[in-house]
């Protein structure tokens, strides 16, 4: 039998090794979460894979068709965007080549906004009516600045690609022993916590479903939702713009951007009008959806509060960044479930007493 010494020396040596564990991969624990996440919400899909007939046991080759499925499911839309970025930049640059040369001409319907109308138009021929006053207001936009921009943006770019691969390659990983990782944080949680950590440990696994599930449902909903909006408005490719807006709608609030920038579009061309409306219905639905539906879905599956799912939402986002979208919902489902099993200690004290 160990004696005290050699008991504390192991425990101060494995705290140790944690800590500099911890300290070696602090840069890519944000990454490990990532996939863990993936894992979790994907979880009775690769089961299912796992079980069905022609794929029964080929546990490698279901991870790496599953892995590589994501990865394209999360790309394909990134690229896309990428790609129609480029091209609205070649366009922007042609329109400021333009504007050097001889000069933007004022839009017809800023005249006709009521009071600022006149006062809207001689600002902006002062600012972009002539090729010098548009060379004067663009210069700011200098060739430097540009430069410095496209080398910034392109090394972000690149350095997020490859921490998605190795979101995936972790996430390959996970799902080829994805049983005994499981098995192995159950018993560690048994041991450590008993039965509740047990229970602990179940409740976080279905909150993260729960939170994945509930972005699913919001973002098809309101990519549908907003497509028809866009259809109506007179917008051009309305199905592309309602797909758009339900990726960015997985976010809370991040879906404004998108049917923002749509209703200026149709301001800018003189339809003030279906504008006002395009913005108005997409906030309401954005209300709708961010405070009511998606916490109602995400605190229904694991009996959480609406307020703390709402709070457990906004202020994981605020403090972890989109990953806390989801280790919000999940820490405050594990509390409240702490919570209840502290009232119930107290009741059943209470009850012995009595």
């Amino acid at each position: 039998m160990p004696n005290n010494l050699q008991v504390r020396a192991r425990f101060i040596g494995g705290l140790i090794l944690v800590l500099l564990g911890g300290w070696v991969l602090h840069s890519f624990l944000a990454l490990l979460a990532w996939a863990v996440v993936l894992a979790i919400s994907t979880w009775p899909v690769y089961q299912r894979l796992l079980a069905s007939d022609d794929l029964h046991g080929k546990i490698t080759w279901v991870a790496l068709w599953l892995t590589l499925l994501i990865g394209a499911i999360i790309l394909a839309p990134l690229a896309y965007g990428l790609s129609r970025l480029l091209q609205e930049a070649q366009s922007l640059g042609q329109l400021l080549t333009n504007a050097q040369n001889v000069g933007i001409p004022s839009p017809a319907w800023l005249e006709t906004l009521p009071i600022i109308g006149h006062w809207s138009k001689e600002f902006w021929m002062k600012m972009l009516g002539s090729s010098e006053a548009a060379n004067e207001s663009l210069h700011w936009l200098g060739t430097g600045s540009a430069v410095t921009f496209t080398k910034d943006f392109a090394s972000q770019l690149v350095q997020r690609f490859f921490a998605f691969l190795t979101i995936l390659l972790v996430l390959l990983f996970v799902y080829q022993h994805g049983d005994g990782l499981a098995r192995q944080v159950l018993a560690s949680s048994l041991k450590l916590f008993g039965e509740r950590g047990f229970r602990y440990a179940l409740h976080a696994t279905a909150a993260v479903r729960a939170t994945v599930n509930g972005m699913m449902l919001i973002g098809l909903g309101k990519g549908l939702l907003m497509g028809c909006g866009y259809a109506l408005a007179g917008l051009s490719n309305p199905a592309m713009l309602g797909a758009l807006t339900g990726i960015f709608a997985m976010i809370p609030f991040a879906a404004k951007l998108i049917f923002g920038a749509c209703a200026l579009v149709l301001v800018a061309e003189g339809h003030m009008a279906a504008g006002g409306a395009l913005f108005v219905y997409g906030m309401v639905l954005t209300l709708v959806a961010d405070n009511y539906v998606r916490p109602a879905l995400i605190g229904g599956a694991v009996r959480l509060p609406f307020v703390w799912t709402l709070l457990g939402i906004f202020g994981g986002v605020e403090n972890f960044g989109l990953l806390g979208l989801f280790l919000g919902p999940t820490l405050m489902a594990v509390l409240m479930s702490i919570w209840r099993d502290w009232i119930e200690e107290m009741n059943q004290q209470e009850d012995s007493e009595a």
